[in-house]
C-alpha cells in the first residue's frame, strides 16, 4: 500500500509540473501574441506618426479586457499577484533608471531659460489644477491634499518619453528640440520630488492625514541615508568595479553581482519606513553616479528590456486593473474628469510657457508649441492613476479616465511638432548652398559621412585633396551614420547642454574612439588647413536621409558626401553592398538642402597621398549642365592640390558638317533652355579653363562625339588611366551624348557616367566621385522633412 501511495504521489507532482509547464506555454505564447499586435498596431498608426506606446496602450487595454481572457486567466488569484509584483518591479527599475540619468547638477542651473520655462509651466498648471480640480469631485472623499497631489501630477512631465518623441519626430538636433528635452528634465524632477515630499508627509492610505512626527523622522532619516550611500559610498565602488572591468573586456560576474547587490540593498531600505519604493529607487538613481561602465550598462540593458518586454506588459496589467466595463460613459461627469483636467495641464502648461518666453524674448508659437510637448505624460503618471484606484482613493470610471487623460497628452505631439517643422521651413535661408555660388573667402563646410572604420582612409584622403588653400581652408563635419536599433535605443541618455541625448553603447562608443583616433592622427601631421568636428546621424535606417539633411541644413554646410553602399572586395570587385545605405543615399539626393555627392571606394582610402610629389592622377568629365559645372568647380579646389595631377576631359558634339543647312537644324533643335544652359556651360568651363589650364596646372582634353554609343566606348578607354574620375550626376539638358543610357543604368542614383565608370567591370583601382548640384526649386513648398535652426 506504501508502494502504491507514493506512486500516487510521484504521479500527482508529474500532473502538476506537466499542468505548471503548460500553463506557463499558454502565457508565453500569449504575451508573444500581444508583441505580435503591438507591432502590428504601431505599423498601422505609423503613417500618423503616432508612437508607439498608443499601440501598446490600445493592444493592452484592448486584451486585458476581453471577456475571454478575463475568465481563463486572469481569475487566478496567483497569475493577478504575479503581474502586480511584476509592475512594482518594473516601476522600480524604471524611475531608477530615469534618476540616474539625470545629472544631480540640474539643482545648480535654476537660473538656466529652460529651467524658467519648465518651472513656470509647472507652477500655471499646479495653480489652475488646484483651483479647479476641487470641484470635479475626483476623489471619493472630499480633500484638499488629494486635490494638490493631482496638480502635481497634472504639472509634471515625462522626460524619458517626451525625450524618445523628440528624437523619433526628427527635431531632437534642432535648438528648440534640445531646448524641450532639456525642460522636461527640469519638470519631471520637480514633480517627482514634490510628489516624494508629499508623501513623506501624508499618508495617502489613511486619506493623506498627516503622519506623525516620529514617523516623517524615520523616513526623512532612512532618504537622507539613502542619498548619503548613493551620492558618497556607491561612486568609489563603480569606481573599483570599473577600473576592474575596463572596456573591451568581459565584465567578471563576481564584480556585477556585488555592484547590483549593493544598489539593490540601497533601494531596499525604504520599504522599512513604509516610503514607497518607486519614489525612493528615483531619488537613489539620481544621486549615484552616472558615468562608469555599470551606470552604462544598467541604463542601456533595462531600457532595452522594457521597451521590448516589460512596456506591453505594463499596459496589459493597466488594463486587468482598469475594467472597461465599469467605464461610467453614460455620465456627462465622467466625461469631465477626462476634459476638464486634460484643458487644465494643457492651458497651465502653454500660458506658463508664454509668460516665461515672453519674458525670455522667444516668438510665442515656439512657446505655445513648447508648453504642449511638456504637457506630456507617460507611464508614471499612468501607474499613480491605477494606484490610486488600488488604494481605494478614487473609482475605478475616475482612474480609467485619468488614464485617458494621459493619451491625450501623447496623441497630439506628432501635429505640434508638424507645425514645427512648417513654421522652421518658413524661417529657413533660402540661398543655394553649392560650390558654384561659393565666394572665395568664405571655408567650404563639408558634411563628410561615413559607415564604419573602413572609410576612414578613403575619407582622410578626400579632406586632403579637398582642403585647397590654408586660408580660409575647409570645414569638415566627419559624421558617423549610427543605425538605431533598439539596442541602442536603450542606450540612450539625456543630458542638460548641447548634447541632449549621447549614446554609450559600448561597440558604438568604441568604433567612434577608433576613428577618431585616426583622423586626429592624420591631422597632427597634416591638418594645416582642415578644422573638424565630429558628429552623428542616430537614425533608424528608414530616417537616416533626413538626420543627415538637418544636420546639414543646421550646419550650413555646402557639400554632403557619402559612401557608395558597394564596398570593394578582395579581388577588387565591388560586391552587393548593403541596400538600405542604397536607399539612404537616394533619399538624401532628393532631400538635401546642398550639393550632394557620392564616393565610390576603389583604391583612394589605399593611395597615400602626399603633397611632395604627384601621387594621385585624377580626371574630371565635363559634358555640361548644373551637375556638370558643380563637379567642375570641385576640380579646381582638388587643381590646387601639389600631389595630384588634374586633366579635364570635355566631351563636345562633333557637327556633321559646316553646312547651311546643317546649321539651321542644330540651331532649331536646341530650345531657349537649351541656350542658357550651354551659355552658362561656356562661362563656367572659361572661368576654370583660366584659372587652372591656362597656367599648365591641369592638363586638357577634348573629346568630338556623336552619340552616346562614342561616349561609353570613350568612358571605356579611359580605365587604367587614372585613380579618381570626379563627374557630375546628371542635370544635362537633353545632351544627345547621353541619351538612351539610362536605360541600362545599374544604379540610377550616380547619374549615367557615374554608373558607367563604377560599374562592376569596369577598373577595380579607379575611385569615382559623382556630384549633384544643389537645386532650390520646391525646397520651400513642404518638399523637404527636415527644417533648420529654429
Amino acid at each position: 500500500m506504501d508502494f502504491l501511495q507514493k506512486n500516487d504521489t510521484k504521479v500527482a507532482c508529474r500532473n502538476q509540473i506537466t499542468i505548471r509547464i503548460a500553463s506557463m506555454s499558454i502565457y508565453l505564447l500569449g504575451f508573444f501574441f500581444a508583441m505580435f499586435l503591438c507591432n502590428c498596431v504601431h505599423l498601422l498608426l505609423r503613417p500618423i506618426s503616432q508612437p508607439r506606446i498608443i499601440a501598446e496602450a490600445i493592444v493592452g487595454l484592448l486584451l486585458s479586457n476581453l471577456e475571454f481572457v478575463r475568465r481563463k486567466f486572469l481569475n487566478d488569484v496567483e497569475v493577478q499577484q504575479t503581474l502586480n509584483y511584476i509592475v512594482d518591479a518594473i516601476m522600480v527599475c524604471h524611475m531608477f533608471v530615469v534618476g540616474l540619468e539625470i545629472d544631480p547638477n540640474i539643482f545648480l542651473q535654476v537660473t538656466l531659460p529652460e529651467a524658467k520655462v519648465a518651472y513656470s509651466g509647472v507652477l500655471a498648471t499646479f495653480i489652475l489644477a488646484c483651483l479647479i480640480t476641487p470641484l470635479l469631485n475626483i476623489s471619493k472623499q472630499s480633500n484638499g491634499v488629494f486635490s494638490s497631489c493631482l496638480a502635481i501630477v497634472l504639472a509634471g512631465t515625462d522626460s524619458p518619453l517626451l525625450t524618445r518623441l523628440i528624437t523619433d519626430l526628427k527635431i531632437g538636433k534642432s535648438d528648440i528640440g534640445r531646448f524641450i528635452v532639456e525642460a522636461g528634465i527640469h519638470s519631471d524632477v520637480v514633480s517627482v520630488l514634490l510628489i516624494a515630499v508629499g508623501f513623506l508627509i501624508f499618508d495617502p492610505d489613511k486619506n493623506f492625514q498627516s503622519r506623525g512626527a516620529i514617523t516623517m523622522i524615520k523616513m526623512m532619516a532612512i532618504l537622507v541615508f539613502q542619498t548619503l550611500l548613493a551620492s558618497k559610498v556607491v561612486p568609489p565602488v563603480m569606481k573599483w568595479v570599473n577600473n576592474e572591468n575596463p572596456e573591451g573586456k568581459p565584465m567578471k560576474g563576481s564584480h556585477l553581482v556585488v555592484a547590483l547587490a549593493f544598489i539593490i540593498l540601497i533601494c531596499s531600505m525604504s520599504p522599512l519606513v513604509n516610503f514607497t519604493k518607486v519614489l525612493s529607487a528615483f531619488l537613489v538613481g539620481l544621486f549615484m553616479p552616472r558615468e562608469g561602465r555599470i551606470s552604462k550598462m544598467m541604463i542601456g540593458k533595462v531600457n532595452y528590456i522594457f521597451r521590448t518586454v516589460f512596456y506591453p506588459l505594463f499596459f496589459f496589467w493597466v488594463g486587468t486593473e482598469a475594467k472597461l466595463s465599469e467605464f461610467e460613459g453614460g455620465k456627462l461627469a465622467t466625461w469631465g474628469k477626462i476634459i476638464v483636467p486634460f484643458v487644465i495641464s494643457t492651458i497651465g502648461k502653454v500660458l506658463g510657457c508664454v509668460v516665461s518666453g515672453y519674458m525670455l524674448g522667444f516668438h510665442w508659437p515656439e512657446s505655445v508649441a513648447t508648453g504642449l510637448l511638456l504637457n506630456i505624460k507617460g507611464h508614471f503618471q499612468v501607474y499613480l492613476a491605477i494606484n490610486a484606484y488600488r488604494m481605494n482613493i478614487i473609482s475605478m470610471s475616475t482612474s480609467i479616465s485619468l488614464v485617458f487623460v494621459t493619451f491625450l497628452t501623447i496623441i497630439y505631439t506628432p501635429v505640434v511638432v508638424a507645425k514645427i517643422i512648417e513654421r522652421a521651413r518658413r524661417r529657413s535661408p533660402t540661398q543655394k548652398m553649392a560650390l558654384q555660388w561659393l565666394s572665395t573667402p568664405n571655408e567650404l563646410r563639408i558634411l563628410l559621412c561615413i559607415h564604419s572604420p573602413r572609410d576612414v582612409f578613403s575619407a582622410i584622403n578626400f579632406m586632403e585633396i579637398s582642403r585647397g588653400p590654408a586660408n580660409p581652408g575647409i570645414m569638415v563635419y566627419l559624421t558617423d551614420m549610427i543605425d538605431l536599433t533598439d539596442k541602442i535605443a536603450a542606450t540612450l541618455t539625456q543630458r542638460v547642454g548641447a548634447d541632449a541625448v549621447t549614446v554609450t553603447d559600448p561597440t558604438v562608443v568604441e568604433v567612434r574612439e577608433k576613428i577618431t583616433k585616426d583622423v586626429n592622427a592624420y591631422l597632427t601631421e597634416n591638418g594645416e588647413g582642415i578644422h573638424l568636428q565630429r558628429m552623428m546621424a542616430l537614425s533608424t535606417l528608414n530616417n537616416m536621409h533626413q538626420d543627415i539633411s538637418i544636420l546639414a541644413e543646421d550646419l550650413l554646410v555646402h557639400l554632403v558626401i557619402l559612401p557608395f553602399h558597394k564596398n570593394q572586395g578582395e579581388d577588387g570587385r565591388l560586391q552587393v553592398g548593403n541596400s538600405s545605405f542604397r536607399h539612404i543615399n537616394r533619399k538624401v539626393l532628393r532631400n538635401a538642402p546642398c550639393s550632394v555627392g557620392i564616393l565610390v571606394d576603389r583604391g583612394l582610402g589605399k593611395t597615400v597621398i602626399t603633397r611632395s610629389s604627384v601621387t594621385l592622377n585624377a580626371a574630371v568629365i565635363f559634358i555640361g549642365g548644373k551637375d556638370d559645372r558643380e563637379a567642375l568647380v570641385y576640380a579646381g579646389r582638388v587643381a590646387r592640390h601639389p600631389g595630384v595631377k588634374l586633366t579635364v576631359i570635355r566631351f563636345l558634339v562633333e557637327a556633321p558638317g559646316d553646312s547651311v543647312s546643317s546649321k539651321i537644324g542644330k540651331a532649331k533643335s536646341n530650345t531657349t533652355e537649351q541656350v542658357e544652359e550651354m551659355q552658362i556651360d561656356d562661362e563656367c568651363f572659361a572661368e576654370f579653363y583660366d584659372k587652372h589650364v591656362a597656367g599648365g596646372r591641369v592638363a586638357y582634353v577634348e573629346k568630338y562625339l556623336v552619340n552616346s554609343g562614342q561616349t561609353f566606348s570613350t568612358l571605356r578607354s579611359l580605365e587604367g588611366q587614372y585613380g579618381l574620375f570626379i563627374v557630375g550626376r546628371g542635370g544635362r539638358v537633353n545632351s544627345v551624348l547621353t541619351v538612351g543610357m539610362s536605360d541600362w543604368e545599374e544604379c540610377p542614383e550616380l547619374g549615367p557616367i557615374g554608373d558607367i565608370l563604377s560599374a562592376s567591370d569596369f577598373s577595380v583601382t579607379a575611385s569615382v566621385l559623382i556630384i549633384q548640384q544643389h537645386n532650390l526649386k520646391g525646397e520651400l513648398d513642404g518638399l523637404h522633412d527636415e527644417f533648420s535652426i529654429m
